[in-house]
């Protein structure tokens, strides 16, 4: 008998232990449970775990490797336009926070709080926070509040305009519902941040940036990622201009829709960042990525 004989029999005989189902290297299928056949997929993968935080996950070198990549291939594109990367503090103080307090009202049920400086022995041998902060920090659930307060001391004249900075970073949203790649505690991202001398500046920046950096990302999704995209604009809060962009990886499962372009926007310098009146700069920010690219791949390429 022929080996390729041998092996059509093979096949038939495993569909026939399965009840007439062929055999699928992952458990349950696309089609019978999308939940557990995506996070079946990262562990086959060999991407992420679950990590003894509750809520955070273990990005294995195979996943984290993916974000290099990404990472690797946009910082190019993106210090090309002039950006440079900076780093910014993970602690806010809460008062900074509380003067954008419209700003973080969307997550402010997600953020993680420091309230003290050390640890000490309890009466039970364990261990006890003490030293309570003069002021609670907040683990950055987004950047703008501390970028700002920087750009303020940054900028001087208009002779230091524009400002464009860009920063690869990771953020804390407390999630109570939380999976791999998807919504997570703490997860990777990427944001920018730019100071304009007038509005027309800005705008005009923004515009030329939005169609730059969208097709960086195009060119992310479509040649590298093989995903499609859908450009959308919606109005935002303060700001004169905004846009935003998702890939749409799955209409079948809506709950998977990855948000590429958090939001664009340009507005006078605000409350947390305020400048002498001859130096208000006009301030924009543009990202985020984020690490929640990876679920796009996953879900998508199957």
């Amino acid at each position: 008998m022929s080996q390729q004989k041998q092996k059509q029999q093979g096949q038939k005989q495993g569909q026939k232990q399965q009840g007439g189902k062929p055999k699928t290297a992952i458990t349950p299928t696309r089609e019978e449970n999308y939940s557990e056949w995506y996070q079946q997929v990262v562990k086959s993968a060999d991407l992420a775990e679950t990590s003894p935080v509750r809520g955070c996950m273990v990005i294995k070198p195979w996943g984290y490797a993916i974000w290099e990549n990404v990472q690797r291939g946009l910082d190019g594109m993106f210090k090309a336009t002039g950006h440079k990367n900076a780093y910014f503090p993970l602690f806010i103080p809460l008062s900074f926070l509380e003067k954008e307090a419209e700003h973080v009202d969307g997550f402010a049920k997600e953020c993680a709080v420091v309230t003290h400086h050390r640890l000490e022995a309890g009466p039970d041998g364990g261990l006890v926070p003490a030293g309570p902060l003069e002021e609670p920090l907040v683990v950055r659930p987004t950047s703008e509040t501390i970028i700002g307060a920087t750009f303020a001391k940054w900028i001087q004249s208009h002779r230091d305009l524009p400002l464009l900075i860009n920063q690869w970073a990771y953020v804390v949203r407390w999630e109570m519902r939380t999976r791999l790649f998807l919504r997570t505690a703490e997860f990777l991202w990427q944001e920018g941040h730019t100071a304009h001398a007038t509005a027309d500046e800005a705008k005009v920046e923004l515009s030329d940036e939005v169609k730059s950096t969208i097709e960086k990302e195009r060119k992310l999704w479509q040649r590298w990622a093989r995903l499609s995209q859908v450009l959308l604009k919606k109005p935002g809060k303060g700001n004169a201009f905004t846009e935003e962009e998702k890939s749409f990886i799955d209409f079948e499962a809506p709950k998977f829709v990855e948000d590429m372009r958090d939001e664009l926007g340009v507005g006078r310098s605000s409350k947390y960042h305020e400048l002498e009146a001859h130096l208000a700069a006009w301030c924009r920010k543009w990202g985020h990525l984020s690490i929640y690219y990876e679920q796009a791949l996953e879900a998508l390429h199957r």
